[in-house]
This record gives structure tokens, sequence and C-alpha cells, in this order.
């Protein structure tokens, strides 16, 4: 009889098991599909057996609708080698300017001081010849963009006399306004001065608010009559004095030139009479008499809290009194100012 199964070597067992595994192993190869990488070689010779197909044609580009006149941003400035050609060229294109440039003192061709006298519209401008041959890539002087310090720079060629020559230094210039930020050369709309705005105070008043805020107060006040202007008192160019003011060197000068007499010097001054008009008025407006900056009695109460007088504050059950009707303190010390009497120094009648 043979050798049993169950006596069988291992060894034989591992090498049946092996010879199973790879005939299953051959026999899935066989019947798996074709792959890509084994189909590679053929589609690469069916490929090229084909003919390509032909390229598509590029479409035409689309017109441009921007105009060829129109000027790039980066538009360079004229060279030192520009010449210059006179206004007729200017006026040629720019026709409203022109037409406003015509009206106005810098056309004057009479007077030799004039930029009509020199070189008209490129007088300011610059040399006009590569911008009337190229407009659009080539830029003279633009009033407009110029920083402010360059305006100033060409304005001030002429308008260096005078007050102007104080511009250098003074609060507008040192805060960067231009010459342009008040007045126009093309298209001004006040009757004298060329200004922007109709009139001083509507000028001054695109940045002084507040004191806008104080004319249309109801005291009387000759600015918002059409009496005084804002220079009457201010030098918007340039002062010696302070908050450029026109007149002296204190606030009490500029006041004084007018209100003659109040100058004094008294043999009694009143303490902020000589510290300055503006601790008692406001030059600007004021809702109270004579453009005092708070109702009497309590403008003199602000100092005057321990005197002969009651030292409590005068209220509304107290302003029926005599001695406070009407103008309250002033009914008796009339000459609150200064006073020359050798007993005046309680500035009495």
């Amino acid at each position: 009889m043979g050798t049993p199964i169950r006596r069988r070597s291992p060894t034989i067992w591992m090498i049946f098991a092996l010879a199973t595994w790879l005939f299953a192993l051959v026999a899935a190869r066989a019947s798996a599909p074709a792959t890509a990488e084994s189909l590679a070689p053929t589609l690469e010779k069916s490929t090229a057996q084909q003919p390509k197909p032909a390229a598509p044609q590029a479409k035409p580009a689309p017109q441009q609708t921007k105009p060829a006149a129109a000027a790039p941003s980066g538009a360079r400035p004229s060279s030192p080698a520009a010449k210059y050609v006179g206004d007729e060229p200017c006026a040629t294109c720019h026709v409203a300017q022109a037409e406003g440039y015509a009206k106005t003192p810098h056309h004057q061709t009479a007077d030799p001081r004039t930029p009509a006298a020199a070189k008209g519209c490129e007088t300011c401008h610059g040399p006009g010849s590569e911008h009337a041959a190229d407009p659009v890539n080539v830029a003279v002087k633009d009033f407009k963009t110029l920083k402010s310090s360059d305006a100033n720079a060409v304005c001030t060629t002429c308008h260096n006399k005078g007050e102007h020559a104080l511009w250098d230094g003074s609060k507008h210039e040192a805060r960067g306004l231009a010459c342009t930020t008040c007045h126009s050369v093309h298209s001004y709309e006040s009757k004298t001065h060329q200004l922007k705005k109709p009139t001083e105070s509507e000028l001054c008043g695109t940045c002084h608010r507040d004191k806008v805020a104080k004319l249309d107060r109801t005291t009387h006040m000759p600015v918002s009559e059409g009496k005084l202007e804002c220079t009457s008192c201010h030098s918007p160019h340039g002062s010696t004095n302070v908050k450029l003011l026109r007149v002296g060197d204190s606030v009490n000068a500029l006041c004084t030139s007018c209100h003659a007499d109040k100058r004094g010097p008294y043999l009694w001054e009143h303490a902020p009479v000589r510290q300055g008009c503006t601790t008692c008025h406001d030059p600007h407006g004021s809702q109270n008499d004579s453009l005092l900056v708070a109702k009497l009695p309590m403008l003199c109460q602000r100092c005057h809290i321990s005197t002969r007088h009651p030292s409590t504050l005068y209220d509304a059950t107290q302003l029926t009194k005599p001695q406070l009707e009407n103008r309250g303190c002033v009914n008796c010390h009339i000459q609150i100012h200064g006073s020359m009497h050798p007993v005046g120094q309680f500035f009495l009648r």
C-alpha cells in the first residue's frame, strides 16, 4: 500500500500550494482586459494615421472705441526745449478759458506788469510748442493739479510787493493754501480781486464756518450789512500782527484805528481793556449789545465777584433793581474803557 497522505512531508505540501497559486495567477492575467499600457503602441499607431484637424482661425480683434485724442494719465510735461507759440493756438482749444482770461486785469497788454504784456498764457503755463504739437502726450502747467508751493511760486513771481511780500511764512501759506484756492484767473465770480465766490465773506466762510455763524447773529454788524469786509480787518496774504490783522501789532491797535475814542492813554485804565478788546467784545458778532461776549451785568461779574456791591451773582429776581435796569453796571460806570478824571478810579460819569 502507498504512503498515507497525512504522512507526506510538509515540504511537499508547500510546493503543491505554491504551484497552485502560480497557476491561478497566470490564468487571471490571461483573462484580464487589455490595459492602457498594453494598448499604448496600438493607439499611437492609429493616431499617427488619422489626419490632424485644421487649427481654428483667430477672431479679428474688436475695434477700440476709445477716442485717439484722450490724454493718457501719464502725460509728460514739456521739455526745456519747448518754445513759445503765442495765445492763438491756446484759444483754439481752450475757448472758455480764453474768454474768461480776456476779461481780467491779467489781459491788459498796456500794463507791462501783466502776463499779456509778456508771453500771454505761456507766462504762467510755460512754453506750449510741444503741447500744441501733441496735446495728448505732452502737458503744460495745470494749476488744478500743481502742488500749492509750485502754484504759489508762479503767482509770486509778479505778486511779490506790498502785503503779498508777507505771504511766505503766513498762516495761510503754512497750512498749504495756494493762490488758486481763493482766486481764479479764468472763472472768477466776484467783481474785484477775481475771487471764486461773489463776496469775500462767502469765500472766507468756506473755511471759517464759526465766524459765519457769528455774523448771522442779531446784533448790528457792519459786515453783514455790506459796510465792512473780512479784509477790512484781516490781511489774508500775511501780516506782521496777530491773527493776520491788517493794522498795528496787537488786537487793540487794530480796533482803535477806527474806535479812536477808546484809544487812551488814560489816567485810570481798565485792566481788561489793556489786555485786549476781545476780552469783552466779540468782533464777529454777538447776541448782546455792543457786541459783548455776555449780557450785563453777568459780563462784569466774571471779574467783580467781591466788591462794594453784594458779592452774590445777580439772578433773574434781582435784575429789576434800579441799579441794574437798562444797561446794568454801565449805568453808573459809563467810562468803562478808562477815565481821565483825577477821582475816576471807579470809571464813574
